[in-house]
């Protein structure tokens, strides 16, 4: 079994609770995340969660069978229904997935032939992030990070809304109001999988820069640039093109395997770092405002992603508001968009959970 990490929500004993319990999981090209909730009185509390390395799971039925047993033992919780959030294309049969950025496969049907859950169902993960929206508090900045606010309350609550997140890919969602379910409904996308559209010579020397280190024919998306690796890219073509002062952190990220979090970290003590994540929130702002602009997502936009929850102030400085408010057309729609960070790293849990439940209770295509 592989090594796994526990956060407990609730250490109250819950024996004997009668209300329904959920198993929700997020899988994610890092991390995989399962947790159980309690759904009582339409409010939901996580009970605890199990936190895996991606890369070192080979299948993820051990993974819920570690969760099913620790949850029966530890809170005498049997929940037969689960659903699974994860970081890929899901068949037309809500029955498979296969990572985009990862070689794990989940299949439905081989995990109900081999656990104890008889219901399993499969949704994208920025689905999950969507439903998990309904349940943090906008007053709240360990749920949400406001950067800027500007539409009425009513506006809020009933218009379209967006998701949009860098990590290990880019991920796209668009969140519906149901007024039945008094609810959220996010619409799935595979829209981090755009032409990303360079602008200047500059920018077309960094996508040909990138299209020829990663062996690419065809335009270059989105996601190669706005993700850990398109941060990475970012760096180095810069460092191979511009003159830096060198710090007493470039040789720590130069002897790195995985150099986004220094970047990231060293953002405002390393030049090149500073200037790397300059030219990130730019382009960030650029596929914000056109998928605002798409989806004519007057509720605002959601960023989404530890890229962004670690890196708030890039979001508030004028390289990504400039670029997101300029427009040719229709900038007095794009300077009114609300724009809000998602804080709460359980975000998806909670939102997997709630479409599990979801799912079984009224019966609705997820």
């Amino acid at each position: 079994m592989v090594e796994y990490k526990i956060k407990i929500f609730n250490e109250k004993k819950i024996n004997g609770n009668t209300s329904p319990h959920f198993l929700g999981i997020d899988i994610g090209g890092t991390n995989t995340n399962i947790g159980i909730s309690n759904i009582k009185d339409k409010k939901m509390k996580l009970i605890f969660s199990l936190n895996f390395e991606t890369k070192k799971i080979k299948s993820i039925i051990p993974a819920i069978s570690k969760a099913i047993a620790y949850a029966k033992d530890n809170y005498g919780i049997i929940s037969d229904s689960v659903c699974i959030a994860a970081a890929g294309v899901i068949s037309n049969d809500n029955n498979y997935v296969k990572l985009t950025n990862s070689p794990l496969e989940i299949n439905a049907n081989e995990i109900k032939n081999n656990t104890s859950l008889k219901n399993v169902y499969l949704i994208n993960d920025f689905q999950a992030i969507g439903y998990g929206i309904n349940f943090l508090d906008h007053k709240n900045k360990n749920d949400i990070y406001i950067i800027r606010e500007k539409n009425t309350e009513n506006i809020k609550r009933y218009s379209t809304k967006t998701i949009i997140g860098a990590g290990t890919g880019l991920g796209k969602s668009i969140l519906v109001y149901n007024h039945k379910l008094n609810s959220y409904i996010p619409i799935p996308s595979e829209g981090g999988h755009t032409d990303f559209p360079y602008q200047n010579d500059f920018e077309k020397k960094l996508i040909d820069y990138i299209k020829k280190k990663r062996n690419i024919l065809q335009y270059l998306t989105y996601e190669e640039i706005l993700s850990g690796r398109g941060m990475e890219d970012i760096y180095n073509f810069l460092k191979e093109t511009k003159e830096y002062t060198p710090t007493k952190y470039s040789k720590e990220i130069e002897l790195s395997d995985n150099i986004a979090p220094l970047i990231s970290r060293y953002r405002t003590e390393d030049g090149l770092c500073k200037e790397t994540l300059k030219f990130f929130a730019r382009f960030y702002a650029r596929c914000a405002k056109n998928f605002v602009l798409d989806t004519l997502s007057v509720g605002g936009i959601y960023i989404a992603g530890g890229i962004a929850s670690k890196n708030i102030d890039i979001f508030t400085k004028n390289d990504f508001i400039d670029e997101f408010e300029n427009v040719y057309r229709r900038a007095d729609i794009i300077r009114n968009i609300p724009i809000y960070v998602i804080m709460n790293y359980d975000v998806s849990l909670y939102g997997a959970c709630f479409a599990a439940s979801y799912k079984n209770y009224i019966g609705e295509i997820l």
